[in-house]
Protein backbone atom coordinates (compact mmCIF):
# COMPACT_ATOMS: atom_id res chain seq x y z
CA UNK A 1 0.00 0.00 0.00
CA UNK A 2 1.53 3.40 -0.89
CA UNK A 3 2.70 5.16 2.49
CA UNK A 4 1.66 8.78 1.11
CA UNK A 5 -2.18 8.12 0.52
CA UNK A 6 -4.04 10.68 2.57
CA UNK A 7 -7.51 9.87 3.88
CA UNK A 8 -9.98 11.71 5.90
CA UNK A 9 -11.87 9.89 8.87
CA UNK A 10 -13.96 10.91 11.70
CA UNK A 11 -15.56 9.66 14.88
CA UNK A 12 -18.63 10.98 15.67
CA UNK A 13 -20.05 11.47 19.39
CA UNK A 14 -23.76 12.20 20.76
CA UNK A 15 -26.43 10.47 23.19
CA UNK A 16 -28.60 7.71 21.97
CA UNK A 17 -32.22 7.04 24.33
CA UNK A 18 -34.40 4.76 24.28
CA UNK A 19 -36.12 5.98 21.44
CA UNK A 20 -35.71 4.23 18.44
CA UNK A 21 -36.52 6.99 15.77
CA UNK A 22 -34.79 9.62 17.54
CA UNK A 23 -31.70 7.53 17.99
CA UNK A 24 -31.92 6.67 13.92
CA UNK A 25 -32.03 10.53 13.10
CA UNK A 26 -28.79 11.04 14.83
CA UNK A 27 -26.96 8.49 13.59
CA UNK A 28 -27.97 9.81 9.98
CA UNK A 29 -27.67 13.67 11.22
CA UNK A 30 -23.80 12.63 12.28
CA UNK A 31 -23.31 10.88 9.03
CA UNK A 32 -24.01 13.85 7.53
CA UNK A 33 -22.05 16.24 9.30
CA UNK A 34 -18.86 13.73 8.68
CA UNK A 35 -19.69 13.58 4.84
CA UNK A 36 -19.52 17.74 5.17
CA UNK A 37 -16.34 18.02 6.51
CA UNK A 38 -15.27 15.17 3.27
CA UNK A 39 -15.09 11.95 5.43
CA UNK A 40 -14.18 8.81 3.81
CA UNK A 41 -15.34 6.89 6.58
CA UNK A 42 -17.15 7.73 10.16
CA UNK A 43 -17.51 5.94 13.39
CA UNK A 44 -20.36 5.66 15.33
CA UNK A 45 -20.74 5.00 18.78
CA UNK A 46 -21.52 1.77 20.21
CA UNK A 47 -25.06 0.81 21.44
CA UNK A 48 -26.72 3.76 18.60
CA UNK A 49 -30.16 1.61 18.64
CA UNK A 50 -31.30 1.78 22.60
CA UNK A 51 -29.45 2.50 25.54
CA UNK A 52 -27.63 -0.67 26.87
CA UNK A 53 -30.12 -0.82 30.05
CA UNK A 54 -32.45 -3.92 30.26
CA UNK A 55 -35.01 -5.30 32.34
CA UNK A 56 -34.83 -8.62 31.00
CA UNK A 57 -33.22 -10.48 27.94
CA UNK A 58 -36.75 -10.32 26.57
CA UNK A 59 -36.56 -6.50 26.36
CA UNK A 60 -33.11 -6.56 24.45
CA UNK A 61 -34.57 -8.72 22.66
CA UNK A 62 -37.46 -6.68 21.11
CA UNK A 63 -34.99 -3.48 21.11
CA UNK A 64 -32.39 -5.14 18.95
CA UNK A 65 -31.84 -4.76 15.15
CA UNK A 66 -32.35 -7.45 12.25
CA UNK A 67 -30.44 -7.31 8.87
CA UNK A 68 -31.86 -4.82 6.41
CA UNK A 69 -34.55 -3.24 8.94
CA UNK A 70 -35.98 0.30 9.80
CA UNK A 71 -33.04 0.88 11.47
CA UNK A 72 -30.09 -0.42 9.69
CA UNK A 73 -31.38 0.12 6.17
CA UNK A 74 -31.71 3.70 6.39
CA UNK A 75 -27.96 3.63 7.90
CA UNK A 76 -26.91 1.63 4.80
CA UNK A 77 -28.63 4.09 2.56
CA UNK A 78 -27.37 6.77 3.94
CA UNK A 79 -23.55 5.61 3.38
CA UNK A 80 -24.13 4.84 -0.56
CA UNK A 81 -25.77 8.18 -0.56
CA UNK A 82 -22.13 9.63 0.43
CA UNK A 83 -20.17 7.58 -1.20
CA UNK A 84 -18.44 6.84 2.40
CA UNK A 85 -17.63 3.74 4.45
CA UNK A 86 -20.19 4.11 8.06
CA UNK A 87 -18.95 2.19 10.51
CA UNK A 88 -21.93 1.75 13.06
CA UNK A 89 -22.55 -0.64 16.28
CA UNK A 90 -26.08 -1.88 17.78
CA UNK A 91 -27.28 -4.86 19.31
CA UNK A 92 -28.44 -7.43 16.71
CA UNK A 93 -30.93 -9.93 16.55
CA UNK A 94 -29.19 -13.71 15.05
CA UNK A 95 -32.88 -14.38 13.57
CA UNK A 96 -32.64 -18.20 13.81
CA UNK A 97 -34.37 -20.45 16.34
CA UNK A 98 -37.93 -20.01 17.51
CA UNK A 99 -39.60 -16.42 17.81
CA UNK A 100 -38.26 -15.27 20.95
CA UNK A 101 -35.53 -17.24 21.31
CA UNK A 102 -32.81 -15.43 18.98
CA UNK A 103 -29.62 -14.98 19.88
CA UNK A 104 -28.89 -11.32 20.52
CA UNK A 105 -24.98 -10.06 19.75
CA UNK A 106 -23.30 -6.50 20.69
CA UNK A 107 -22.16 -6.21 16.68
CA UNK A 108 -20.08 -3.80 14.78
CA UNK A 109 -21.33 -3.24 11.01
CA UNK A 110 -19.41 -1.98 8.48
CA UNK A 111 -21.14 -0.33 5.82
CA UNK A 112 -19.69 0.41 1.91
CA UNK A 113 -20.02 3.18 -0.19
CA UNK A 114 -22.31 1.18 -2.19
CA UNK A 115 -24.75 0.93 1.15
CA UNK A 116 -23.54 -2.77 1.22
CA UNK A 117 -22.67 -4.31 4.73
CA UNK A 118 -18.93 -4.73 4.05
CA UNK A 119 -18.41 -6.95 7.16
CA UNK A 120 -19.24 -7.38 10.32
CA UNK A 121 -18.11 -8.70 14.32
CA UNK A 122 -19.75 -9.62 17.37
CA UNK A 123 -18.41 -8.52 20.67
CA UNK A 124 -16.54 -10.72 22.04
CA UNK A 125 -15.96 -9.44 25.50
CA UNK A 126 -19.05 -7.81 27.29
CA UNK A 127 -19.31 -5.75 30.24
CA UNK A 128 -21.37 -6.25 33.50
CA UNK A 129 -25.18 -6.20 32.71
CA UNK A 130 -24.50 -6.89 29.07
CA UNK A 131 -23.61 -10.54 30.28
CA UNK A 132 -27.24 -10.97 31.18
CA UNK A 133 -28.54 -9.86 27.89
CA UNK A 134 -26.38 -10.34 25.41
CA UNK A 135 -24.51 -13.30 23.70
CA UNK A 136 -20.91 -12.93 22.92
CA UNK A 137 -18.74 -13.73 19.86
CA UNK A 138 -18.57 -17.31 18.92
CA UNK A 139 -15.67 -16.68 16.17
CA UNK A 140 -12.99 -13.42 15.58
CA UNK A 141 -14.37 -10.34 13.88
CA UNK A 142 -12.62 -10.72 10.16
CA UNK A 143 -9.81 -8.28 8.70
CA UNK A 144 -11.55 -6.32 5.90
CA UNK A 145 -9.95 -5.18 2.55
CA UNK A 146 -11.45 -1.67 2.26
CA UNK A 147 -10.53 1.43 0.15
CA UNK A 148 -8.54 2.64 2.98
CA UNK A 149 -6.75 -0.61 3.41
CA UNK A 150 -7.08 -3.30 5.90
CA UNK A 151 -9.84 -2.24 8.52
CA UNK A 152 -10.57 -4.16 11.68
CA UNK A 153 -13.39 -3.67 13.75
CA UNK A 154 -13.95 -3.92 17.59
CA UNK A 155 -15.77 -1.80 20.55
CA UNK A 156 -15.51 -0.30 24.15
CA UNK A 157 -14.65 -3.22 26.47
CA UNK A 158 -12.22 -5.33 23.74
CA UNK A 159 -9.93 -2.43 23.77
CA UNK A 160 -9.85 -2.37 27.81
CA UNK A 161 -8.08 -6.14 27.22
CA UNK A 162 -5.28 -6.23 24.32
CA UNK A 163 -6.10 -9.58 22.59
CA UNK A 164 -9.04 -8.09 20.56
CA UNK A 165 -7.05 -5.44 18.79
CA UNK A 166 -3.63 -7.06 18.98
CA UNK A 167 -5.53 -10.21 16.82
CA UNK A 168 -6.39 -7.86 14.18
CA UNK A 169 -3.52 -6.17 14.09
CA UNK A 170 -1.55 -9.26 13.67
CA UNK A 171 -4.05 -10.58 10.86
CA UNK A 172 -2.92 -7.43 8.57
CA UNK A 173 -5.31 -4.62 9.62
CA UNK A 174 -4.04 -0.85 9.47
CA UNK A 175 -6.92 0.68 11.09
CA UNK A 176 -8.87 -0.19 14.13
CA UNK A 177 -12.45 1.31 14.82
CA UNK A 178 -13.52 1.28 18.27
CA UNK A 179 -17.30 1.93 19.05
CA UNK A 180 -18.26 3.13 22.42
CA UNK A 181 -20.60 3.11 25.55
CA UNK A 182 -18.15 4.49 28.15
CA UNK A 183 -18.10 7.11 31.28
CA UNK A 184 -14.95 5.95 32.32
CA UNK A 185 -12.10 8.13 31.94
CA UNK A 186 -9.59 6.03 31.67
CA UNK A 187 -10.92 4.91 28.08
CA UNK A 188 -9.48 8.21 26.07
CA UNK A 189 -6.07 8.93 28.12
CA UNK A 190 -5.27 5.21 28.03
CA UNK A 191 -7.07 2.45 26.49
CA UNK A 192 -7.63 3.93 23.51
CA UNK A 193 -4.26 5.36 22.43
CA UNK A 194 -2.16 2.26 24.19
CA UNK A 195 -3.96 0.35 21.33
CA UNK A 196 -2.85 2.22 18.41
CA UNK A 197 0.81 2.53 19.43
CA UNK A 198 1.35 -1.00 21.16
CA UNK A 199 0.29 -2.47 17.43
CA UNK A 200 1.32 0.18 15.70
CA UNK A 201 -1.99 0.94 13.75
CA UNK A 202 -4.28 3.75 13.49
CA UNK A 203 -7.49 3.99 15.93
CA UNK A 204 -10.32 5.91 15.71
CA UNK A 205 -12.73 5.96 18.22
CA UNK A 206 -15.90 7.32 18.96
CA UNK A 207 -17.95 7.58 22.63
CA UNK A 208 -21.10 8.64 23.60
CA UNK A 209 -21.81 11.94 25.09
CA UNK A 210 -25.28 12.16 27.67
CA UNK A 211 -26.80 9.50 30.52
CA UNK A 212 -26.07 5.75 29.34
CA UNK A 213 -29.27 5.24 31.77
CA UNK A 214 -32.93 6.08 31.08
CA UNK A 215 -33.19 9.54 32.16
CA UNK A 216 -35.79 8.93 33.79
CA UNK A 217 -33.87 6.73 36.18
CA UNK A 218 -30.83 8.33 36.68
CA UNK A 219 -31.39 10.08 39.60
CA UNK A 220 -32.52 7.36 41.58
CA UNK A 221 -30.02 4.80 40.49
CA UNK A 222 -27.32 8.04 41.22
CA UNK A 223 -28.88 7.68 44.47
CA UNK A 224 -28.67 4.23 45.40
CA UNK A 225 -25.11 3.46 44.05
CA UNK A 226 -23.85 6.87 45.68
CA UNK A 227 -22.54 7.85 42.89
CA UNK A 228 -23.07 11.60 41.14
CA UNK A 229 -25.36 11.89 38.42
CA UNK A 230 -22.91 13.12 36.31
CA UNK A 231 -20.89 10.20 36.44
CA UNK A 232 -22.89 8.48 34.60
CA UNK A 233 -22.56 10.50 31.44
CA UNK A 234 -21.03 9.05 28.30
CA UNK A 235 -16.80 10.71 28.46
CA UNK A 236 -17.21 12.07 25.06
CA UNK A 237 -13.30 12.44 23.60
CA UNK A 238 -14.28 10.93 20.83
CA UNK A 239 -10.49 10.88 19.24
CA UNK A 240 -8.36 9.86 16.19
CA UNK A 241 -4.98 8.06 17.19
CA UNK A 242 -1.45 7.73 14.96
CA UNK A 243 0.80 4.09 15.18
CA UNK A 244 2.52 5.96 17.58
CA UNK A 245 0.02 6.86 19.85
CA UNK A 246 0.30 10.26 19.28
CA UNK A 247 -4.20 11.83 19.21
CA UNK A 248 -4.29 13.86 16.24
CA UNK A 249 -7.96 14.72 17.19
CA UNK A 250 -9.80 14.76 20.03
CA UNK A 251 -13.60 15.99 20.98
CA UNK A 252 -14.62 17.45 24.36
CA UNK A 253 -16.19 15.11 27.28
CA UNK A 254 -19.61 16.98 26.77
CA UNK A 255 -21.70 17.72 24.09
CA UNK A 256 -22.09 16.39 19.93
CA UNK A 257 -19.22 16.71 17.85
CA UNK A 258 -17.77 15.20 14.96
CA UNK A 259 -13.97 15.33 15.00
CA UNK A 260 -11.54 14.05 11.19
CA UNK A 261 -8.54 13.66 10.51
CA UNK A 262 -6.49 13.21 7.61
CA UNK A 263 -4.58 9.90 8.34
CA UNK A 264 -2.56 8.09 5.81
CA UNK A 265 -3.38 4.14 6.50
CA UNK A 266 -0.39 2.80 4.81
CA UNK A 267 2.30 3.88 7.31
CA UNK A 268 0.43 1.06 9.42
CA UNK A 269 2.59 -1.64 7.62
CA UNK A 270 6.02 -0.28 9.66
CA UNK A 271 6.31 -2.10 12.80
CA UNK A 272 9.77 -1.13 13.38
CA UNK A 273 10.85 0.61 16.32
CA UNK A 274 12.92 3.75 16.59
CA UNK A 275 15.74 1.35 17.87
CA UNK A 276 15.42 -1.14 14.75
CA UNK A 277 13.23 -3.87 15.95
CA UNK A 278 10.55 -5.22 14.46
CA UNK A 279 8.09 -5.85 16.76
CA UNK A 280 5.72 -8.10 15.16
CA UNK A 281 8.74 -10.47 13.80
CA UNK A 282 10.60 -10.46 16.96
CA UNK A 283 6.99 -12.41 18.79
CA UNK A 284 7.17 -15.47 20.16
CA UNK A 285 4.01 -17.27 19.37
CA UNK A 286 4.64 -20.77 21.15
CA UNK A 287 5.75 -18.66 24.38
CA UNK A 288 1.89 -17.37 24.63
CA UNK A 289 -0.32 -20.37 24.04
CA UNK A 290 -1.41 -20.18 27.74
CA UNK A 291 -3.23 -16.84 26.68
CA UNK A 292 -5.28 -18.57 24.00
CA UNK A 293 -5.93 -21.57 26.52
CA UNK A 294 -8.75 -22.21 29.06
CA UNK A 295 -7.81 -20.04 32.20
CA UNK A 296 -6.67 -22.32 35.03
CA UNK A 297 -5.31 -21.38 38.56
CA UNK A 298 -2.04 -20.01 38.99
CA UNK A 299 0.15 -21.70 41.63
CA UNK A 300 -0.44 -21.22 44.75
CA UNK A 301 1.06 -18.58 47.08
CA UNK A 302 2.37 -20.52 50.11
CA UNK A 303 2.17 -16.81 51.93
CA UNK A 304 0.22 -14.12 52.42
CA UNK A 305 0.80 -11.27 50.20
CA UNK A 306 1.05 -7.97 51.89
CA UNK A 307 -1.86 -4.94 51.21
CA UNK A 308 1.37 -2.68 51.06
CA UNK A 309 4.99 -2.90 50.61
CA UNK A 310 7.38 0.01 49.34
CA UNK A 311 9.23 -0.31 45.77
CA UNK A 312 12.46 2.05 44.88
CA UNK A 313 13.24 3.44 41.33
CA UNK A 314 17.42 3.48 41.15
CA UNK A 315 18.55 5.61 38.11
CA UNK A 316 22.36 6.34 38.60
CA UNK A 317 24.30 8.89 37.46
CA UNK A 318 27.66 8.31 35.33
CA UNK A 319 28.59 5.72 33.50
CA UNK A 320 30.92 2.58 34.41
CA UNK A 321 32.25 2.41 37.61
CA UNK A 322 31.08 5.90 38.68
CA UNK A 323 27.44 4.43 37.79
CA UNK A 324 27.97 1.10 39.41
CA UNK A 325 29.34 2.55 42.65
CA UNK A 326 26.34 5.20 42.86
CA UNK A 327 23.68 2.53 42.12
CA UNK A 328 25.21 0.53 45.01
CA UNK A 329 24.98 3.76 47.20
CA UNK A 330 21.23 4.64 46.50
CA UNK A 331 20.58 0.96 46.45
CA UNK A 332 21.79 0.99 50.34
CA UNK A 333 19.53 4.09 50.99
CA UNK A 334 16.83 2.98 49.82
CA UNK A 335 17.07 -0.69 51.63
CA UNK A 336 17.78 1.26 55.00
CA UNK A 337 14.55 3.11 54.19
CA UNK A 338 12.63 -0.25 53.57
CA UNK A 339 12.24 -1.10 50.05
CA UNK A 340 11.12 -4.01 49.42
CA UNK A 341 11.62 -4.19 45.94
CA UNK A 342 14.76 -1.97 43.89
CA UNK A 343 15.01 -1.91 40.17
CA UNK A 344 17.75 -0.81 38.22
CA UNK A 345 17.56 0.02 34.52
CA UNK A 346 18.51 -2.00 31.86
CA UNK A 347 22.63 -2.68 32.11
CA UNK A 348 22.56 0.51 33.90
CA UNK A 349 26.52 1.19 33.86
CA UNK A 350 26.60 1.40 30.24
CA UNK A 351 25.07 4.46 28.31
CA UNK A 352 21.66 3.94 26.81
CA UNK A 353 22.48 0.57 27.72
CA UNK A 354 23.97 -0.79 24.85
CA UNK A 355 27.29 -2.83 25.20
CA UNK A 356 29.86 -0.83 23.93
CA UNK A 357 30.95 -4.43 21.78
CA UNK A 358 28.41 -6.86 21.53
CA UNK A 359 30.44 -9.34 20.15
CA UNK A 360 32.08 -9.67 23.49
CA UNK A 361 29.95 -9.12 26.52
CA UNK A 362 32.16 -8.12 29.62
CA UNK A 363 30.89 -10.92 32.03
CA UNK A 364 33.39 -10.85 34.46
CA UNK A 365 32.77 -7.28 34.83
CA UNK A 366 28.88 -8.65 35.29
CA UNK A 367 30.51 -10.26 38.31
CA UNK A 368 31.78 -7.58 39.80
CA UNK A 369 28.57 -5.17 39.49
CA UNK A 370 26.63 -8.44 40.67
CA UNK A 371 29.08 -8.25 43.81
CA UNK A 372 28.88 -5.16 44.78
CA UNK A 373 25.18 -5.09 44.47
CA UNK A 374 24.48 -7.50 46.75
CA UNK A 375 26.74 -5.61 49.42
CA UNK A 376 24.53 -2.62 49.12
CA UNK A 377 22.13 -5.31 50.19
CA UNK A 378 24.17 -6.55 53.87
CA UNK A 379 21.91 -7.27 56.65
CA UNK A 380 18.55 -6.15 54.83
CA UNK A 381 15.33 -8.06 53.45
CA UNK A 382 15.09 -6.13 49.99
CA UNK A 383 15.14 -7.90 46.61
CA UNK A 384 16.84 -5.98 43.99
CA UNK A 385 16.36 -6.47 39.77
CA UNK A 386 18.67 -5.26 37.20
CA UNK A 387 20.34 -6.85 34.20
CA UNK A 388 23.71 -8.25 33.12
CA UNK A 389 25.39 -9.70 30.06
CA UNK A 390 26.14 -13.71 31.30
CA UNK A 391 27.94 -16.08 29.18
CA UNK A 392 24.19 -17.14 28.11
CA UNK A 393 23.06 -14.12 27.65
CA UNK A 394 21.24 -10.97 28.59
CA UNK A 395 19.23 -11.88 31.76
CA UNK A 396 17.71 -10.04 34.11
CA UNK A 397 18.82 -10.92 37.88
CA UNK A 398 16.63 -10.47 41.33
CA UNK A 399 18.79 -11.18 44.01
CA UNK A 400 19.08 -10.40 48.03
CA UNK A 401 21.76 -10.04 50.24
CA UNK A 402 22.62 -13.69 49.69
CA UNK A 403 22.96 -13.92 45.85
CA UNK A 404 20.81 -14.08 42.86
CA UNK A 405 16.85 -16.00 43.68
CA UNK A 406 15.88 -15.79 39.80
CA UNK A 407 17.86 -15.67 36.60
CA UNK A 408 15.56 -14.61 33.71
CA UNK A 409 16.77 -14.96 30.25
CA UNK A 410 15.48 -12.14 27.63
CA UNK A 411 12.68 -13.59 25.81
CA UNK A 412 12.06 -11.41 22.65
CA UNK A 413 15.19 -10.22 20.43
CA UNK A 414 15.66 -6.64 19.87
CA UNK A 415 18.14 -4.75 17.86
CA UNK A 416 19.93 -3.37 20.44
CA UNK A 417 21.24 -6.47 21.57
CA UNK A 418 20.91 -8.56 18.44
CA UNK A 419 23.78 -11.12 18.41
CA UNK A 420 24.51 -12.01 21.87
CA UNK A 421 21.64 -11.69 23.81
CA UNK A 422 20.26 -14.80 21.92
CA UNK A 423 16.48 -14.15 23.37
CA UNK A 424 15.40 -17.47 21.11
CA UNK A 425 16.75 -19.84 23.39
CA UNK A 426 14.71 -18.24 26.15
CA UNK A 427 11.87 -20.44 27.30
CA UNK A 428 9.81 -19.20 29.75
CA UNK A 429 8.59 -15.81 31.97
CA UNK A 430 9.92 -16.93 35.63
CA UNK A 431 8.93 -15.76 39.24
CA UNK A 432 9.76 -16.09 42.74
CA UNK A 433 7.94 -15.96 45.81
CA UNK A 434 9.06 -14.03 48.33
CA UNK A 435 7.52 -12.92 51.84
CA UNK A 436 5.01 -10.11 50.56
CA UNK A 437 4.25 -11.28 46.88
CA UNK A 438 4.57 -12.85 43.65
CA UNK A 439 7.76 -11.30 41.53
CA UNK A 440 8.88 -11.63 37.74
CA UNK A 441 11.98 -9.72 36.06
CA UNK A 442 10.60 -8.11 32.77
CA UNK A 443 13.64 -6.90 30.72
CA UNK A 444 13.11 -4.15 28.12
CA UNK A 445 12.34 -5.68 24.72
CA UNK A 446 9.94 -8.24 26.33
CA UNK A 447 8.26 -4.87 28.12
CA UNK A 448 7.19 -3.63 24.74
CA UNK A 449 5.40 -7.16 23.73
CA UNK A 450 2.08 -6.96 25.85
CA UNK A 451 1.85 -10.71 26.02
CA UNK A 452 4.69 -10.81 28.61
CA UNK A 453 3.17 -9.04 31.45
CA UNK A 454 -0.19 -10.82 29.97
CA UNK A 455 1.87 -14.15 31.01
CA UNK A 456 2.74 -12.87 34.47
CA UNK A 457 -1.03 -12.04 35.31
CA UNK A 458 -1.23 -15.90 34.54
CA UNK A 459 1.53 -16.77 36.80
CA UNK A 460 0.19 -14.95 39.55
CA UNK A 461 2.59 -12.22 39.44
CA UNK A 462 1.69 -9.42 41.71
CA UNK A 463 4.68 -7.23 41.11
CA UNK A 464 6.74 -7.09 38.52
CA UNK A 465 10.26 -5.23 37.84
CA UNK A 466 10.53 -3.59 34.70
CA UNK A 467 14.00 -2.73 33.52
CA UNK A 468 14.01 -0.69 30.98
CA UNK A 469 16.78 0.58 28.12
CA UNK A 470 18.00 3.86 26.53
CA UNK A 471 15.59 3.60 23.12
CA UNK A 472 12.12 3.13 24.69
CA UNK A 473 9.55 5.13 22.87
CA UNK A 474 7.59 7.83 24.69
CA UNK A 475 4.76 5.79 24.42
CA UNK A 476 5.82 2.98 26.41
CA UNK A 477 6.46 5.46 29.70
CA UNK A 478 3.10 7.28 28.98
CA UNK A 479 1.05 4.37 27.93
CA UNK A 480 2.32 1.11 27.70
CA UNK A 481 3.40 0.70 31.23
CA UNK A 482 0.48 2.10 32.92
CA UNK A 483 -1.67 -0.04 31.04
CA UNK A 484 0.25 -3.50 31.51
CA UNK A 485 -0.61 -2.58 35.44
CA UNK A 486 -4.30 -2.03 34.20
CA UNK A 487 -5.32 -4.69 32.07
CA UNK A 488 -3.19 -7.26 33.95
CA UNK A 489 -3.35 -6.04 37.58
CA UNK A 490 0.02 -6.05 38.38
CA UNK A 491 2.06 -3.47 40.21
CA UNK A 492 5.06 -2.30 37.95
CA UNK A 493 8.26 -0.49 38.77
CA UNK A 494 9.85 0.31 36.02
CA UNK A 495 13.59 2.16 35.64
CA UNK A 496 14.83 3.38 32.62
CA UNK A 497 17.47 5.31 31.40
CA UNK A 498 15.68 8.16 30.52
CA UNK A 499 12.39 7.96 33.12
CA UNK A 500 10.78 5.46 35.43
CA UNK A 501 7.71 5.00 37.51
CA UNK A 502 6.22 3.18 40.22
CA UNK A 503 2.44 1.95 39.03
CA UNK A 504 0.97 1.12 41.99
CA UNK A 505 -2.73 -0.60 41.80
CA UNK A 506 -5.43 1.30 42.95
CA UNK A 507 -7.39 0.43 46.23
CA UNK A 508 -10.40 1.22 44.52
CA UNK A 509 -10.94 -0.44 41.09
CA UNK A 510 -13.68 -1.03 39.27
CA UNK A 511 -17.69 0.21 38.99
CA UNK A 512 -19.88 0.87 41.74
CA UNK A 513 -20.49 -1.80 44.26
CA UNK A 514 -16.62 -2.95 44.30
CA UNK A 515 -15.42 0.23 45.67
CA UNK A 516 -15.81 2.39 49.48
CA UNK A 517 -15.37 5.84 47.89
CA UNK A 518 -17.45 7.35 45.23
CA UNK A 519 -16.98 6.39 41.66
CA UNK A 520 -14.68 9.35 40.22
CA UNK A 521 -14.39 8.93 36.61
CA UNK A 522 -11.94 5.76 36.39
CA UNK A 523 -11.99 2.12 36.70
CA UNK A 524 -8.72 0.67 36.25
CA UNK A 525 -5.58 3.44 36.03
CA UNK A 526 -2.89 2.28 38.38
CA UNK A 527 -1.60 5.43 40.83
CA UNK A 528 1.51 6.46 39.26
CA UNK A 529 4.79 7.71 40.77
CA UNK A 530 7.21 8.97 38.13
CA UNK A 531 10.78 8.38 39.07
CA UNK A 532 13.02 11.27 38.46
CA UNK A 533 16.86 10.69 38.49
CA UNK A 534 18.61 8.90 41.60
CA UNK A 535 16.03 7.36 44.08
CA UNK A 536 12.37 7.38 44.02
CA UNK A 537 10.26 5.12 47.02
CA UNK A 538 6.50 4.74 46.21
CA UNK A 539 4.13 2.07 47.54
CA UNK A 540 3.15 -1.33 45.68
CA UNK A 541 0.03 -3.15 47.15
CA UNK A 542 0.39 -7.14 46.27
CA UNK A 543 -2.79 -7.79 47.52
CA UNK A 544 -4.68 -5.96 45.22
CA UNK A 545 -3.98 -7.85 42.01
CA UNK A 546 -6.06 -10.70 43.62
CA UNK A 547 -9.14 -7.81 42.26
CA UNK A 548 -9.60 -8.38 38.77
CA UNK A 549 -13.66 -8.30 38.33
CA UNK A 550 -13.88 -4.70 36.69
CA UNK A 551 -17.79 -4.98 36.79
CA UNK A 552 -19.94 -8.04 37.64
CA UNK A 553 -19.01 -10.86 35.69
CA UNK A 554 -16.03 -9.09 33.87
CA UNK A 555 -12.62 -10.16 34.87
CA UNK A 556 -9.88 -8.67 33.01
CA UNK A 557 -7.72 -11.06 32.75
CA UNK A 558 -9.42 -14.92 32.72
CA UNK A 559 -12.50 -13.11 30.83
CA UNK A 560 -9.83 -12.88 28.01
CA UNK A 561 -11.10 -13.68 24.79
CA UNK A 562 -8.84 -17.21 24.83
CA UNK A 563 -10.88 -19.21 22.44
CA UNK A 564 -10.74 -16.65 19.72
CA UNK A 565 -7.21 -15.72 19.98
CA UNK A 566 -5.25 -17.99 17.69
CA UNK A 567 -3.81 -15.48 16.22
CA UNK A 568 -1.65 -14.63 18.86
CA UNK A 569 -0.39 -17.97 19.26
CA UNK A 570 0.08 -18.60 15.18
CA UNK A 571 3.50 -18.08 14.00
CA UNK A 572 2.11 -16.44 10.23
CA UNK A 573 -1.14 -14.35 9.92
CA UNK A 574 -4.12 -15.83 9.94
CA UNK A 575 -5.24 -17.25 6.36
CA UNK A 576 -7.84 -15.98 4.00
CA UNK A 577 -11.03 -13.80 5.11
CA UNK A 578 -14.81 -15.34 4.89
CA UNK A 579 -14.83 -13.24 1.44
CA UNK A 580 -12.11 -15.16 -0.05
CA UNK A 581 -9.87 -12.57 -0.14
CA UNK A 582 -6.54 -13.09 1.54
CA UNK A 583 -5.33 -11.16 4.20
CA UNK A 584 -2.40 -8.71 3.52
CA UNK A 585 0.97 -9.68 4.83
CA UNK A 586 2.60 -6.72 5.82
CA UNK A 587 6.60 -6.65 5.69
CA UNK A 588 6.56 -6.87 9.62
CA UNK A 589 5.03 -9.94 9.67
CA UNK A 590 6.48 -11.72 6.55
CA UNK A 591 9.06 -13.00 8.36
CA UNK A 592 7.32 -14.14 11.74
CA UNK A 593 8.44 -17.36 13.67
Amino acid sequence: MDETRTVRVAAAQFAVGQDRKANLAACLRMIDAAAEQGAMLVVLPEFCNHLSWYDDREQALAAACRAGDDFLAPVAERSARHGMYVKIHVTLASGDGPPGTERVTAASLLYGPDGALAGAADKQVLMGSENDHLTPAGEPGPVLGTALGPVGLYSCMEGVVPEVCRGLALRGAHVLLNSLNSFALDEAALHIPVRAAENRVWVVAANKVGPLLPADRVGAISAAMGVPAEALDGTGESQIVAPDGTVVAKASRHGEAVVTADIRPGVAADKIRADGTDVFAARRPALYRPIASRPVPAPAFAGARAERVDAAVVRPSGSGRAAVEDAARLAGEAARRGAALIVLPELFWYPGGVLPDPRAPDTEHARTVLDTLRGALAGSTAYLACTLPLPAGHAGVLLDRDGPVLTQRQLHDGARHRGWARAGEAAALLTHDTPWGRVAVVLADDAVQPETLRLAALAGVDTAAVCLGGAAEPWEYTLGLPERAAENRINLVAAGHEGGAVHALPVEFGLWRSREAPFDGTISTPATTAAGPGLTLAPVRPRQAGRRLVSRGTDLVDGRPWRLADALVTPRPAGPRTDGATHPRTPATEGAL
